[in-house]
């Protein structure tokens, strides 16, 4: 009698450690998704704004230069202009 009573004993506690796992898993698992959620929101809150803010700025610089050097006419837009 105290053999089955010990094995009843032994599976609860394998029973308790993979729920303890799944705990952790699932755990691990939310912890994963919330990380990846702050990557998303650092890309889209503050890297894409500061990489449009370059990249505008930069096409400016370069269409104001080409409208002082062709003026604004087929030329700017076309490209047929002088280098």
């Amino acid at each position: 009698m105290s053999g089955s009573v010990h094995s009843l004993d032994t599976s609860d506690s394998l029973s308790d450690s993979s729920l303890d796992l799944d705990e952790e898993a699932l755990l691990a698992q939310q912890e994963w998704e919330e990380s990846i959620e702050q990557l998303q929101k650092l890309f889209s809150f503050v890297l894409l704004p500061m990489a449009g803010k370059y990249f505008g700025r930069t096409f400016s610089y370069w269409a104001y230069a080409r409208y002082l050097r062709l003026g604004l006419g087929k030329a700017f837009l076309l490209g047929n202009g002088q280098p």
